[in-house]
């Protein structure tokens, strides 16, 4: 019966070792907000309540502001945009409209109220480019850079070069000097490497890319992050976020050729046979909200 318990006992030592394990090598995939609520003199409004609507789908978060006047609200999805409401008991009620948030990054919204009988609506602005809650070099890539810069690849890299930290090397995705296999790439949480070891990302040496940039929000290159969620890499984290549905339709269509018209047949006072290409590549995506069925 003794050894039964301890058998019992190891293997549940074991168990609770692995969920350790792979909690601490978890990615992350939200964003964060953070401030400070104040009064019109600086001093801490305790008790406010600060409420943040994701207005392309409606779902809410709320976070009651401590001692210091500070509030949190962690685990927020990708994007925007964000509505901020501040509600006190005798205070103006303030609003922060048009917020956006990237993956990885906290953005820092502070508000400051002033007294009053009656609610107000105050528009407030903040610059979160250099954000005091940042946490190491990374390098975040939005749906919007995504859909504006020119790719001819359709792949990670393209994009991954808005990095300073890039240095591109025989089959690129060098980062900080490190060969592109100390890298390491996630899609909404998951590990997404080569697992061969033969380049960095899948489909690399054909250059084809394993997920579309269509189905891609948003996503971001840390360096050195001193923060413990983010590891399991020497090179570069690419920690990368699919798009999630909204409460409207919409969809999108692409096409993407080439041949060999596109190449040269001259290097230097070389003449070569550039051959036959034929290469079609064309897809589309929709989301929305999924339709009530009753049974």
């Amino acid at each position: 019966m003794s050894m039964k318990k301890n058998m019992m006992r190891l293997m549940l030592a074991m168990l609770l070792s692995a969920i350790v394990t792979i909690s601490a090598a978890a990615q992350i995939t939200t964003s964060e907000i953070v401030g400070v609520v104040t009064d019109q003199n600086g001093a801490a409004v305790v008790g406010a309540t600060v409420t943040v609507v994701h207005e392309p789908t409606g779902s809410k978060s709320s976070s009651v502001t401590n001692d210091d006047g500070r509030y949190n609200l962690p685990g927020l999805r990708v994007g925007g945009p964000y509505t901020i409401t501040v509600t006190a008991p005798g205070f103006k009620q303030q609003e922060s409209q048009n917020v956006t948030t990237s993956v990885g990054n906290t953005s820092n919204i502070n508000f400051a109220l002033s007294v009053a009988e009656a609610n107000a609506v105050v528009t407030v602005t903040s610059d979160t480019t250099f954000s005091e809650e940042r946490t190491g070099a990374s390098t975040s890539i939005s749906n919007d850079v995504i859909n504006t810069l020119p790719t001819t690849g359709r792949r990670i890299n393209d994009f991954a070069k808005l990095s300073p930290f890039y240095g591109g090397g025989p089959f690129g995705g060098s980062i900080a000097g490190q060969d592109n296999r100390m890298n390491n790439i996630t899609v909404d949480g998951s590990y997404f490497n080569n697992s061969f070891g033969l380049s960095g990302q899948p489909g690399e040496r054909t250059n084809v890319s394993p997920i579309s940039l269509e189905a891609i929000q948003e996503f971001q290159v840390n360096v050195a992050p001193y923060d413990v969620r983010q590891g399991n890499f020497v090179g570069a984290g690419i920690n990368t976020v699919t798009k999630s549905g909204t409460n409207t339709y919409h969809g999108s269509a692409y096409y993407d050729f080439r041949n060999e018209t596109f190449g040269g047949t001259k290097t230097g006072n070389l003449l070569f046979n550039r051959g036959q290409l034929d290469y079609k590549l064309w897809g589309f995506t929709i989301g929305g909200p999924l339709p009530y069925l009753r049974f």
